[in-house]
């Protein structure tokens, strides 16, 4: 009876595991994607686990624990654990009210590093190469960034760990790839990290490459290329963080673009800030005036026919190469159109008139100017929007979380910046993320604890036990934070996954370890403060090989995750930490901190009852 009784308690522990692993299941988006088959899987293999420790375990013990079974008592190992164990226990019961306040104190402690602890959306993944993406200012000419280009491509593949460069500016002939004549891509493939130099990190090789590239004009950006192509085309920003500033007229939200640059440079763990010109682009205006034109028999669809047929070209033949076919385009050679006054002096054959034409230039019927104008119109929910872009510091002393930084930047812009009426501005990129994912975790959680609160009733039947599990749950996760903290991890996505885990494990140990000292009390019905010591000792023991048991099997399966290497360890390590950290802390709240506090509430019970 006492082992079928302890396959029951097992299940419903399990029950509890699951239900705590349901906000994971609530996640939506670019972390819905990573972590939802993660949450699924293990929701999938608990029920599994648990059917099958209700059917074929049961039957299988039938088959095979038959004939004289030695008591768990002489093992040598659980009589270790119980050698250590009880002197320990029996201490900490003599001293209740004591054991408790010091495991308060400690939690409060806990307090002061959690809140020197950073938040971000997700850690940096290091995918083993990286992206160059510096902006320019608008009206950059081809040449000039051909030139840039080039430049930087000869400068960073001179750094040994290169192996090689790929630079792109300006865009495809595609709708699909909107990018200005100011945005350089350039892809950087590094070698493997064996045949790097000794020491150098990824985060120094960037450092390394950003002062060997210094230009005027030239905003420095180092991405990672995977991941921000898909921030870019969730949320248009290349860097960690933006702004995207909306308004009806685009000088002014120039102006505060240029605003933002001067305050946030000064923000601390700014690497780099530039805000688009989005009013500063440079156009060749021809102004074509009538009357000239007329005087010359030309209509102003034959002069713009002339234009474009003279600087942009003709498509006059097609070349047919099996089954391939390029078209043949005619037009002046470039040193007859590369600037407005070599454009002033563009020849032209007017039509003839009584059998006379005339050759005169394009400056005797246009007037050729270069104007400002927008580079490119961006809008989002039919408003127009600028966009700053920010890349902030992730190493050295200047080192800041996006959540801080976006807490600081605000407060700045908050003094600093008067907006006109009409104006807005909003703050995108990771931080957008973050917000979305607080958000959605802001009500989720808060329904799943009180799914939790109805199971653990469901299964102790007294508010009182309910209440000691949830207020002893925070001395779990005391241990994930000071690991946290070692290790100089910030709160995350992945992060709270792991604590999620660790809050489950903590709350099905504890189920557990409860439902055993309940029935030891229940079985020897103890009257006074003597017995009912010596009965918490008799059902805490009982548990003592179980709780180390799940403690060394889940802390050897987290080492491996927590200082494994490559491409996702980043990732990973945030969900282990909290775990491994928070097992030794489990540990201690299950085998001493429990007991105790369980122990002090039947002691008021029984000073009640007489």
């Amino acid at each position: 009876a006492r082992r079928y009784r302890c396959i029951v308690l097992d299940e419903q522990a399990e029950g509890l595991l699951v239900g705590m692993s349901d906000p994971t299941d609530t996640l939506e988006a670019q972390e819905g994607k990573l972590f939802s088959p993660l949450a699924f899987t293990k929701t999938y293999a608990m029920a599994a686990a648990a059917i099958l420790a209700i059917t074929l375990v049961p039957v299988l013990m039938g088959y095979f624990i038959r004939g004289k079974v030695i008591s768990e008592k002489k093992n040598p190992l659980n009589r270790l654990l119980i050698g250590a164990y009880k002197p320990l226990l029996t201490a900490v019961l003599n001293f209740p009210k004591t054991t408790l306040t010091v495991a308060l104190i400690i939690v409060i402690a806990t307090l002061y590093p959690a809140s020197k602890i950073g938040s971000e959306f997700m850690p940096d993944l290091d995918e083993g190469d990286l992206m160059y993406m510096p902006t320019t200012y608008a009206g950059l000419s081809v040449g000039k960034a051909r030139e840039i280009l080039q430049q930087t491509d000869k400068l960073i593949a001179t750094v040994p760990e290169v192996e090689h460069v790929f630079g792109k500016i300006g865009r495809a002939d595609t709708a699909t790839d909107p990018a200005p004549l100011t945005m350089i891509e350039t892809f950087i493939k590094l070698k493997p990290k064996d045949q790097w130099r000794e020491g150098l990190t990824s985060q120094k090789l960037r450092k390394e490459l950003d002062q060997l590239i210094q230009f005027p004009g030239l905003t420095n950006a180092w991405v990672m290329p995977i991941k921000t192509r898909i921030d870019m085309l969730a949320t248009g920003m290349k860097t960690p963080v933006g702004l995207k500033v909306s308004g009806p007229d685009l000088n002014v939200i120039q102006s505060i673009g240029q605003q933002l640059e001067q305050v946030l440079a000064d923000v601390k763990g700014t690497a780099s800030v530039y805000s688009e010109r989005v009013a500063g682009g440079r156009y060749i205006k021809i102004d074509i005036q009538r009357r000239q034109a007329a005087q010359y028999g030309m209509s102003i669809k034959d002069v713009q026919q002339i234009i474009s047929s003279a600087i942009g070209g003709k498509n006059i033949a097609e070349s047919v190469e099996g089954d391939k076919r390029y078209p043949i385009n005619l037009r002046y050679p470039q040193h007859y159109r590369d600037s407005p006054e070599q454009l002033e002096r563009l020849p032209i054959v007017t039509p003839a008139k009584n059998g006379v034409s005339h050759n005169i230039t394009l400056g005797d019927v246009a007037n050729i100017r270069i104007e400002d104008g927008p580079p490119m119109i961006k809008s989002e929910n039919a408003r127009i929007n600028g966009w700053t872009y920010i890349d902030i510091e992730n190493s050295g002393p200047n080192a800041i979380d996006i959540g801080s930084y976006v807490k600081n930047a605000q407060r700045v812009v908050a003094e600093k910046i008067d907006l006109p009426i009409g104006y807005s501005i909003r703050w995108a990129g990771q931080y957008e993320y973050m917000q979305r994912a607080k958000e959605k975790l802001s009500y989720v959680v808060p329904f799943t604890l009180g799914i939790i609160i109805f199971l653990l009733y469901l299964n102790f039947r007294n508010g009182r036990d309910v209440a000691l599990i949830l207020l002893t749950l925070p001395m779990g996760l005391v241990g994930g934070i000071l690991m946290m903290q070692y290790y100089q991890f910030n709160f995350s996505v992945a992060v709270g996954v792991g604590f999620i885990a660790l809050a489950g494990v903590a709350a099905e140990t504890g189920v557990i370890m409860l439902q055993y000292l309940k029935q030891a009390i229940i079985d020897e019905k103890p009257t006074n403060r003597e017995a009912l010591q010596s009965s918490i000792l008799d059902g805490a023991v009982n548990r003592v090989r179980p709780v180390m048991m799940t403690a060394i099997a889940t802390i050897a399966g987290l080492v491996p995750v927590m200082y494994g290497s490559g491409v996702g360890s980043e990732v990973m390590s945030r969900i282990a930490a909290p775990m491994l950290g928070g097992m030794i802390s489990v540990v201690i709240l299950t085998l001493l901190v429990l007991p105790v506090a369980y122990y002090q509430v039947n002691v008021f019970n029984i000073a009640h009852k007489k």
